[in-house]
């Protein structure tokens, strides 16, 4: 089940780190930069140093070589560090042998690659300002370079505002005099015909077929808000209309709810359309419209899972508190009750229907999907500014997405029995 018997992160290290000093990166309350502390680690990576990712162990801490330059990358960024003898090593080790922890080796940097249209957009998005403040590396691609098979060059990809359906986010209501929208559509539009689709949905099609694909291959992917549910409404929908004639020039096929294949999808099934150009809406796998009814005093919660036996999902959810504020987005949770059974919960507003977190395998490959625009923002409007980083450096959301970058980077084994 979930495929989880298929990896288990390397734990016989025993005894192989004596005589030399290590750098602890705490992650509890003891941190004072938790969100550049990731940027530590995967800078550990670049330069080739043992690293560690000790799971529940204070929060999620690093433990990484010593080395001069990790210090002083450390004191650069504002990052705590301690410096721990064998001797102390050997007690932590002895400490997660004997409780709900584990080590993770993290083998390479990751190859990240961030899904970004070629036209300035009116938001920003989160991943890209996590990746930034952390500083880790990254590559903007877009369709054409997923067509040109590019994506076999990434470790983990992440994909946020897009609109996989070809319906330009449903803005059509309140944006389709404005500049920017009307700038999108026709970039989009141009786009489409120089690659040979008469459609931006047939476009948009093509391009979550090659990502489904990419993950089945083994690679990991990462997206937020408006993204995870049209890339699955994309690819339910290969072969039938289901764009109103608003975006494309012809009415959208009378029957596409029935013509649905659910066997196509990632992570959502026995969902309904909503198909009328006039509604914000896609689908209703979102939950927007209760959470906002709830309001900004509403907090979801992650659950706690096995470090020795459920590993992908413990280092998906590694955070110094499990209650963190909700926030909203085009689509801001995912209704339970559209989820296919093999898709974990990692996250919920409890008493409610709404996943705010979730992962699956597919194929090779993982996929992880987070509710919501903004971990920092509750309601971020077309036109505000981006999130400044500076006075959210212990975001418990934001740490969500930084844990989704380095999983790629974590050593896999096959699990004993």
């Amino acid at each position: 089940m979930r495929k989880i018997g298929q990896i288990l992160f390397l734990l016989s290290l025993w005894g192989m780190k004596s005589g030399f000093a290590e750098l602890l990166i705490p992650m509890d309350s003891a941190q004072q930069d938790h969100l550049r502390a990731y940027g530590v680690a995967y800078h550990a990576l670049e330069l080739g140093l043992d690293t560690e990712w000790l799971l529940n162990y204070r929060g999620g801490s690093f433990l990484i070589q010593d080395d001069p330059q990790i210090r002083e990358y450390c004191e650069i960024r504002g990052v705590t560090y301690e410096v721990l003898s064998p001797s102390q090593v050997q007690a932590i080790y002895q400490t997660i042998e004997n409780s709900n922890m584990n080590r993770v080796v993290l083998e390479k940097a990751p190859k990240v690659a961030v899904y970004i249209p070629p036209y300035a957009e009116p938001w920003d998005d989160a991943v890209s300002l996590a990746l930034e403040y952390a500083g880790i590396p990254y590559d903007r691609i877009y369709d054409e370079d997923i067509l040109a098979g590019k994506l076999d060059q990434y470790d983990w990809l992440h994909l946020h505002h897009e609109d996989f359906t070809g319906q330009f986010g449903k803005f059509y209501l309140s944006y389709r005099n404005a500049d920017w929208y009307q700038r999108e559509v026709q970039v989009l539009t141009q786009l489409a015909h120089k690659l040979g689709y008469p459609k931006v949905s047939q476009l948009k099609l093509a391009v979550a077929k090659r990502i489904r694909d990419y993950v089945k291959r083994g690679g990991f992917l990462f997206a937020m808000c408006s993204a995870p549910i049209t890339l699955d409404i994309a690819l339910a929908a290969d072969g039938v209309d289901i764009v109103g004639s608003v975006y494309d020039g012809d009415p959208p096929d009378p029957r596409a709810q029935e013509k649905l294949n659910f066997n196509n999808t990632l992570a959502f099934q026995n969902f309904k359309l909503i198909m009328d150009p006039m509604v914000y809406e896609h689908s209703d796998v979102d939950v927007t419209r209760e959470a906002a009814r709830r309001g900004p005093k509403t907090y979801f919660t992650l659950f706690d899972f096995s470090a020795k036996f459920d590993p992908v999902p413990t280092i998906l959810t590694q955070d110094h508190t499990r209650v963190i504020k909700e926030f909203l987005g085009q689509d801001t949770g995912f209704r339970k009750s559209r989820l296919k059974d093999y898709v974990v919960v990692m996250g919920e507003v409890k008493g409610t229907d709404e996943a705010k977190y979730i992962y699956g395998s597919y194929g090779k490959g993982f996929f992880s999907f987070l509710g919501g625009h903004d971990p920092e923002d509750y309601q971020h409007f077309i036109g505000d500014p981006p999130t400044d980083l500076r006075f959210y450096k212990h975001s418990p959301g934001y740490r969500l997405i930084l844990n989704n970058v380095l999983f790629p980077a974590a050593q896999k084994q096959p699990l004993k029995t």
